[in-house]
């Protein structure tokens, strides 16, 4: 097995791990199943009533819940066998019969060059490994003028406030990668030869006790997280609104984009 291939198992087995247990936790995440750029996205799927969509990295659910009602069908699609069946489960439960789930890696898609009219895709991408691959296999799977459609946490670009942030996040899971800032973003979404569109931007308060319980990070690491919150630098603190109990409020983009034509 080589280097890359050896990398690519060990972070999908790490993100399999975080996330399996966690499947009925995402569900009932309140940050998860309503907000502005939840709405946002589902606003796109207006007047689409025979589309096929794929919502890439679906995790709990909620964009294929508020879509399904929408569209033709929809494939929920997640590394996590233990979310998809949480999915699967209440997707039946709520009588959307339009629904089905497939299991795998955002870098390589098991399905055929143009098989979608839309992908969409929520608070997933910062857990990519690879986002110019999963961008291209977005794009592959993509009809020809198919909208690409992705909500994901950013950072400002500054470096100050970059690091705290990768840093708490990756204090509380060790799953995560990177969150991109909007400048990243539209160059790779560039790079990945799609034609960029509108960029809509969020501000979201995250409960601090509800935000490690819903990973379930332990004890020692969520008291690292409160410490480099009280020692950082004010300019950290008041960008994040950083309450008493370790609440904060994060950057949130929605990234529209197309498949060119021809």
């Amino acid at each position: 097995m080589s280097e890359r291939s050896h990398q690519a198992r060990s972070h999908e087995a790490l993100v399999g791990g975080q996330f399996g247990s966690r499947a009925e936790a995402y569900l009932t995440s309140a940050v998860h199943s309503q907000s502005p750029d939840l709405d946002a996205l589902v606003a796109l799927m207006q007047n689409r009533r025979d589309a096929r969509v794929l919502d890439l990295g679906c995790g709990g659910g909620h964009v294929t819940f508020n879509v399904a009602p929408l569209v033709r069908d929809i494939v929920a699609y997640d590394l996590s066998p233990e979310m998809l069946d949480v999915v699967a489960r209440t997707a039946g439960e709520r009588g959307l019969r339009n629904v089905t789930t497939r299991q795998g890696m955002v870098e390589s898609l098991p399905f055929a060059d143009e098989s979608f009219d839309v992908v969409l895709s929520r608070f997933s991408a910062h857990h990519w490994r690879d986002l110019d691959a999963a961008l291209r296999e977005a794009k592959r799977v993509a009809k020809a003028g198919g909208m690409i459609a992705i909500a994901d946490t950013t950072t400002p670009g500054i470096p100050l406030l970059d690091t705290y942030f990768q840093a708490i996040e990756l204090l509380r899971d060790p799953s995560h990668v990177r969150n991109g800032t909007r400048a990243e973003w539209e160059a790779a979404i560039a790079r990945a030869g799609l034609l960029p569109g509108s960029v809509t931007a969020f501000r979201m308060r995250l409960d601090f006790k509800s935000w490690v319980e819903r990973m379930n990070t332990p004890k020692l690491q969520v008291e690292a997280i409160r410490a480099l919150q009280s020692a950082v630098s004010s300019v950290a603190t008041r960008y994040f609104d950083t309450e008493a109990d370790g609440s904060f409020c994060i950057d949130v983009a929605l990234f529209e984009a197309a498949k060119p034509l021809a």
